[in-house]
């Protein structure tokens, strides 16, 4: 194998992931390597964008009419008259009634039992499976080269991979004759063909942790996911009457996805497929998207087949976006649902979006938010749980999703009989008022509602946020958590959890502190009043009142393990995080410094380094600090 001559794959993972680094993988990554210094200029932009706002208190706003998109020829207004070719949906598109998500690989695990997560996913009976690259995927060790060569197996149906299939197969019917009293899985061999295969790359503000530039430049983690997933499976997915599925996260900006679109243009070019043979759905996940939708969708032409909207991190997003809007204040979390202010704004935008005709007369689809409930608990808490679930799908349905998301294989046939019912493959070209651009629609997507903000959310929060911090430095970036408070409590179901969900509750606390948030209830236990403010002094105590639980907590809950190593630096990086007066643009940016690092000082060192470089250069530290060159 010849070695690429503008890049470098660290230590010997061209030798020891020979199969996922391939002489055709290796000679598409020097082809899209000049894109890195696009990803970088327009991730400098992102910055130089938040820091403006922030110092001229600056609202997000529409473009102008008359506008191009940046990095298009493509006017804003023909974007929101439907003035492009957009994509027709695929067959194996049409009908995604639910799509789970998940890794497609495990921490520190052997290959027979890391691709029992791809086994798993394409027996559920989900009708799409997203494999995460991106906020579910652990990036300890080699996790991200793991989950390529497991999904490679599992799309060319290695033996391996079909003789762990066989097993699980059994497993899950076990589980599911226990709860349905019915096996599910007839034939797994034909099972193992139902689900659409899709893979969420990273986004464009992460850096991969095993290739640099030959000149020690940190690479594209998005250039990396695209190239090897594309390359590896394109061929067996064409031959096998599949499309070849992208999710996009994390976009803010239409001149971002334009990018995108030229990345995965030149690459379908360099592979010798038709523009368009590469579908994509974007996740709405920032505010300033929301702003763009049609833009967005525009910019991707032929790639884009549909939106996902979903919770943690457009929450994230809109509190970063107005960190210095003072007035601006969220409530516990557990009040941002779907309905709630601008959550509802937000959500009604992206299904007008999706149902405006493009210049052939093609809509596109809306896939709903994520389910992240597991039916493992109490029989009563099990009961109550999944009845909100499925009376949030039906929600969704009615509103007009042609589907939506869950976390967890368990959850599919409880959830996907919600659309079965109603039998329609999607909801493409339903009718909604078309989307206009005026100072209320604005307004609305930063609405805020009354809910409580009390003691009782906080503890939430901090908990969930330290516990989260801790899986990540584990190699678990998707983990079933719940506060301290119910550990033991089956009444009380864990949630799968991700990066956005440890971020959002992180960006919360901080707002509560650095806004002057006032409580709204009492609280008997802390003696703390309604119309307390929540201070730092309140958050440090809580911190520490809720840290020592995890120090105390059972190995289930809290491996042992960490408590002497990955926990306190998680803690570190909780409390810092809330304290900067100047809000930190990314929490995973603290976290992937820090990956397989379980040393506190060093980890006070990292932290201290990439608070310097922020301030000084209005820039971040997103390279592997591992792997130099």
């Amino acid at each position: 194998m010849s070695n690429p001559k503008t890049i470098i794959v660290r230590d010997h993972l061209l030798d020891s992931y020979r199969d996922v680094y391939t002489s055709e993988v290796l000679a598409a990554l020097e082809q899209m390597a000049p894109f890195n210094q696009e990803v970088k200029a327009l991730m400098s932009k992102r910055l130089e964008r938040r820091s403006r706002r922030s110092r001229e208190r600056e609202r997000i706003g529409f473009l102008e009419d008359h506008e191009t998109i940046g990095g298009t020829s493509i006017r804003v207004k023909d974007a929101r008259a439907g003035n492009f070719e957009g994509s027709i949906v695929p067959a194996d598109l049409q009908r995604q009634w639910i799509q789970g998500t998940g890794p497609g690989a495990k921490p520190g695990a052997s290959l027979e039992s890391s691709i029992r997560n791809v086994a798993y996913a394409l027996l559920s009976g989900a009708d799409g499976w997203m494999f995460d690259g991106e906020d579910a995927l652990g990036q300890t060790g080699t996790m991200s080269l793991d989950n390529q060569r497991n999904l490679k197996l599992a799309i060319h149906q290695d033996p391996l991979f079909l003789s762990v299939a066989e097993q699980v197969a059994r497993q899950m019917n076990d589980w599911s004759q226990s709860f349905f009293g019915e096996a599910k899985i007839t034939d797994w061999k034909s099972q193992l063909g139902f689900t659409t295969k899709i893979f969420r790359a990273r986004g464009l503000h992460l850096d991969d942790r095993h290739i640099r530039e030959v000149g020690g430049r940190s690479f594209a983690a998005s250039i990396a996911d695209l190239t090897l997933y594309v390359t590896n499976n394109y061929r067996r997915l064409i031959d096998t009457g599949a499309s070849i599925v992208l999710y996009l996260p994390k976009i803010q900006t239409a001149e971002e996805a334009a990018l995108w679109n030229r990345m995965i243009t030149a690459l379908e070019g360099w592979l010798g497929l038709v523009e368009g043979a590469v579908k994509v759905y974007v996740l709405v996940e920032q505010l300033e998207a929301t702003y763009q939708l049609m833009e967005i969708r525009a910019a991707l032409g032929k790639h884009f087949v549909g939106y996902n909207t979903g919770r943690w991190d457009y929450i994230n997003s809109v509190s970063d976006a107005l960190a210095w809007k003072m007035d601006f204040i969220n409530p516990n979390i557990e009040s941002i649902g779907m309905t709630y202010g601008y959550m509802r704004n937000y959500e009604d935008r992206v299904r007008r979006a999706v149902n405006t005709p493009d210049i052939n007369g093609n809509f596109a689809l809306w896939q709903g938010g994520m389910e992240p409930n597991i039916p493992v608990g109490s029989k009563e808490g099990v009961t109550s749980s999944m009845e909100k679930a499925v009376a949030g799908a039906e929600r969704e349905q009615r509103e007009g999703a042609s589907g939506k998301w869950v976390a967890h294989w368990k959850m599919v046939h409880i959830v996907r009989p919600v659309w079965e019912k109603v039998g329609q493959d999607n909801q493409m070209g339903r009718t909604f008022p078309p989307l206009t651009y005026n100072q209320e629609d604005a307004d609305g997507l930063i609405l805020l509602e009354t809910a409580p903000r009390n003691i009782r959310g906080a503890r939430n929060l901090i908990s969930v946020a330290v516990q989260y911090g801790n899986a990540f430095g584990q190699g678990m970036q998707a983990a079933a958590l719940k506060p301290a408070d119910f550990f033991g409590n089956e009444d009380v179901l864990y949630l799968m959890e991700d990066m956005a969900t440890g971020e959002i509750r992180l960006s919360i606390l901080w707002e509560w502190v650095h806004k002057q948030a006032q409580l709204t209830e009492d609280d008997d236990e802390s003696g703390v009043k309604a119309g307390t403010l929540f201070t730092l002094e309140l958050f440090r105590k809580l911190l520490a009142e809720e840290y020592e639980k995890l120090l105390k907590a059972d190995d289930k809950d809290v491996h042992n393990s960490s408590k002497s190593t990955t926990l306190p630096i998680a803690r570190e990086i909780a409390e810092i995080y809330v304290a900067e007066q100047q809000k930190i643009p990314w929490f995973i940016d603290l976290l992937n410094i820090n990956l397989n690092n379980l040393d506190l000082d060093l980890a006070k060192e990292r932290i201290a380094e990439y608070l310097k470089t922020w301030k000084e250069k209005n820039d971040r530290i997103t390279e592997n600090l591992d792997f130099r060159v």
